[in-house]
């Protein structure tokens, strides 16, 4: 166990020493002024504390068992998400939360990220690196993301829905798909992407009818917020409009700690969790929001080493997943509070803050460095 604690990445290791630091000041100043949320400094210190031990404790944890494993931890997946649609918690207008004892609360569809990237790694290592067949590889594939992002969309939890199939993209290209099928599906989605805009655009008032009719139809005002800012009301507006002008009021060096006008004026809706880049860059302006940007970079940076340097293949088919599904939270996060992406329920990693989604990043990246402490070399599991 000592020894192989000696190979760990010791960059990963002190970047997320940097998030902590990060996370406590942001979530805190975020908190402190907020007139029903209080979160302490310690509990904040806690949450990070078993995060990192859960890190260690997976990154010693060879990841090649949860590969033979990989059909058990789908059905877990599976199970948790049916179960909490029919006993889970609402929050804010999704039933996607257990409640746990002590006012804890845990979200399954955090957990089937992790799990996805085991189990399209475990399908996917089958081929040994060969180029994916549709038949055999494709299909198989794609029908094990698709009942969990059915699942997670009926509770409705788009954002992470989402993630689900961004995890499998990026898994795919890694995986050795045909450049014909790449092309092919590039056509076929872009061909129903412009007719969904058009019918959207046409039945836009019966749809809106439909959806509000199950409880959907803010997932329309957050869309007609980015496609037509210029329509919609000024609440359905006021997030996003907020987080702009905050953002913007920061400057290059921003307004101080503990000193944003937005958000500590509670202008900004959940500046703790979803909006916390608003606080980085409304009190520590564009040079902060840039080191916070750059501290990512190095993050991806070493996890692609890892993947580069890993000597199976199932190795670097479980990091794609890990960056894949950072990337695009990072993304999202950050594009829809400056307005260049649509209003999603998704955090930013390691900062927002949220016990279930830290302890499953603080997992995911355990698990990258699994792979790189297990690089002893065994046949192939598949």
């Amino acid at each position: 166990m000592l020894a192989k604690l000696k190979n760990i990445d010791i960059p990963i290791v002190i970047i997320l020493f940097a998030f902590m630091v990060i996370s406590t000041m942001t979530v805190y100043s975020a908190s402190v002024d907020h007139p029903s949320i209080v979160i302490s400094i310690t509990k904040i210190l806690i949450l990070y504390a078993v995060g990192l031990i859960s890190f260690l404790a997976c990154s010693l944890f060879d990841y090649r068992v949860l590969l033979r494993i990989a059909p058990y931890l789908y059905g877990i997946g599976i199970v948790s998400l049916v179960a909490v649609y029919f006993f889970g918690k609402k929050i804010h207008g999704a039933r996607g939360w257990f409640e746990l004892p002590g006012g804890l609360t845990f979200q399954p569809a955090e957990l089937v990220k992790l799990i996805l990237i085991i189990c399209v790694t475990a399908l996917l290592a089958k081929r040994g690196g060969e180029l994916l067949q549709i038949k055999n590889d494709l299909i198989p594939v794609c029908a094990a993301v698709l009942l969990p992002f059915i699942l997670v969309l009926i509770q409705p939890d788009l954002g992470n829905a989402i993630i689900f199939v961004i995890i499998l993209l990026g898994m795919l290209w890694i995986g050795n798909i045909k450049y014909t099928h790449v092309l092919l599906s590039v056509v076929i989605f872009a061909g129903l992407g412009f007719l969904l805009l058009t019918l959207y655009k046409t039945f836009h008032t019966s749809l809106y009818d439909a959806l509000k009719g199950f409880g959907f139809s803010h997932w329309m005002d957050r869309i007609d917020t980015y496609l037509y800012p210029q329509d919609v009301t000024e609440d359905d507006s006021y997030q996003v409009k907020n987080a702009i002008r905050a953002i913007g009021s920061g400057g290059l060096e921003g307004e101080g700690y503990l000193k944003g006008t937005s958000v500590h004026s509670n202008f900004i809706p959940f500046a703790y969790s979803d909006s916390i880049f608003v606080v980085v860059g409304e009190e520590f302006g564009f040079r902060g929001s840039a080191v916070l940007l750059l501290i990512y970079f190095l993050l991806i940076y070493r996890m692609i080493l890892i993947s580069i340097q890993s000597t199976q293949i199932s190795g670097a088919y479980i990091v794609v997943g890990v960056v894949s599904m950072f990337v695009f939270q990072i993304f999202e996060n950050v594009g829809m509070m400056i307005g260049i992406m649509p209003l999603t329920g998704i955090t930013l990693p390691f900062v927002s803050y949220g016990g279930t989604s830290l302890l499953i990043n603080m997992l995911s990246l355990g698990l990258v460095m699994s792979v790189k402490l297990h690089q002893e070399r065994e046949p192939e599991l598949f």
